[in-house]
């Protein structure tokens, strides 16, 4: 990857997570905006809607964290993309501009299961501890 698309993707993928944990994720902790969540993802026909609250309002902020950081990238950004489109869903029938956040954070967490952490990430950093302890590249080295 050309070192400027990879120092791209990593401002990001940082800002992406960071901005869907600290915006999103930890506001939804609060409990006036718990309760009001709850009560939309109950509308929204969700059976068991306090937990399908919780995970939603977890998956933003740990998911966040764990996007900027580029740690389990690729399974993260699923998620994170399977939330978001149920938050698109759960906008259907008013003005499109309300679902553009969710569309926008769409958009990056899709590319980031394509893409996964890029070499800047904590995945890459993993990978290249864990294949340097391969069985090949052991016998490299002897």
């Amino acid at each position: 990857m050309d070192k400027r698309v990879s120092i791209g993707w990593t401002f990001l993928r940082v800002a992406f997570g960071l901005l869907l944990s600290l915006a999103f994720g930890r506001q939804k902790l609060s409990s006036e905006v718990m309760t009001g969540f709850v009560g939309a993802v109950a509308a929204l026909g969700f059976p068991v809607p306090t937990l399908f609250a919780w995970c939603s309002a977890l998956t933003e902020l740990a998911g966040g964290l764990l996007f900027a950081a580029g740690l389990l990238t690729r399974p993260v950004a699923a998620i994170i993309s399977f939330n978001m489109i149920v938050a698109i869903y759960s906008q259907r029938g008013g003005p499109l501009v309300m679902a553009v956040p969710a569309i926008q954070f769409l958009v990056v967490a899709i590319a980031g299961v394509i893409a996964g952490g890029g070499p800047l990430s904590v995945d890459a950093r993993w990978r290249h501890r864990t294949s340097a302890h391969t069985p090949a590249a052991v016998a490299a080295r002897e």
